[in-house]
């Protein structure tokens, strides 16, 4: 029995740690940046970590 597919165009916006965590980019920093400050314009380009429970990790990271 084959498992499920993988969400490859998901799976290319994320990326894991050394230590395992999943890393994401932080929503609302692609268009209409002009307004904010320079500080949080460059507070956007970090990542961050969130949570993926178990089920649905298998269907989107291909290597857990």
């Amino acid at each position: 029995m084959k498992g499920m597919k993988t969400n490859k165009s998901y799976s290319k916006r994320l990326k894991i740690t050394k230590n395992g965590k999943v890393i994401g980019r932080k929503p609302g920093f692609n268009h209409f940046n002009a307004k904010q400050s320079r500080g949080t314009q460059l507070a956007g380009r970090k990542g961050s970590a969130f949570e993926i429970k178990n089920k649905p990790k298998s269907h989107l990271l291909p290597f857990s």
